[in-house]
């Protein structure tokens, strides 16, 4: 199995549902983004030009971040996912500069440290951060997702990297990554590479693709086609 995405770019309306659904899914703090997008406006009105491109770890077959680690901590899965082990990671940041996406993140300080301000913005009239988290029962954020914890850290510690995982825990129960479910105009998909009636496989057909950086010689297995803002009448 050789798991990988395709991106409808003329599908895509750029609302960030995508960017949403992945920190809520993930649990990732203020400043790490595993979900994202390049955006770009250009020309001079009235002719201009707007392009929107959502990013995420592109689950290289030939994974610069893999090849740098020095604790094997970055590993290919057997299904072809790039996937982290935090146990073995030592916050080397090897893994994020060698990514040339700009996709892996580093925690610099605790995760959700914020909802330990006991500050109430208005004395008396509002509860403070740490109120929340202490009726809710949470242990660092109020909205934390606990599935993510099947295969991952709930959370990850401070000084170790972190970075998408293709929602691995949803996909071993047989569900879509929390990315492409939320996208209300179904501009993910998710499947095997190597399977030739796969959906992916049967959109990578019909339609020219594009991968970003591919003079990075790391093979990235998300796949864009069409383009964004274009209509077909």
């Amino acid at each position: 199995m050789k798991l990988g995405m395709v991106i409808n770019l003329q599908k895509c309306v750029g609302c960030g549902g995508c960017d949403l659904a992945c920190k809520t899914e993930n649990n990732t703090p203020d400043g790490i983004r595993w979900s994202h997008h390049i955006s770009k406006t250009e020309g001079r009105f009235p002719d201009v030009s707007y392009s929107y491109i959502p990013t995420l770890c592109n689950h290289c077959e030939n994974a610069a971040c893999v090849e740098v680690c020095p604790e094997d901590a970055m590993y290919k899965a057997d299904n072809g996912l790039t996937l982290h082990n935090i146990d073995k990671c030592i916050g080397c940041r090897r893994c994020e500069r060698a990514c040339p996406y700009g996709v892996i993140g580093f925690n610099k300080q605790a995760p959700h440290r914020s909802w330990q301000d006991d500050h109430q913005l208005v004395a008396g009239g509002t509860v403070s951060p740490k109120e929340v988290l202490v009726t809710t029962g949470a242990k660092r954020s109020p909205h934390e997702n606990p599935e993510r914890g099947d295969t991952y850290p709930v959370s990850r510690p401070v000084k170790t990297v972190e970075k998408c995982t293709l929602c691995d825990h949803r996909l071993a129960q047989g569900l879509n990554p929390a990315c492409v479910d939320a996208c209300p105009a179904g501009a993910r998909v998710v499947g095997d590479l190597s399977d030739p009636d796969s959906e992916v496989s049967r959109l990578l057909k019909m339609h020219h693709s594009m991968q970003l950086k591919p003079e990075a010689g790391t093979k990235p297995r998300v796949y864009y086609i069409r383009s964004f803002g274009v209509r077909q009448i």
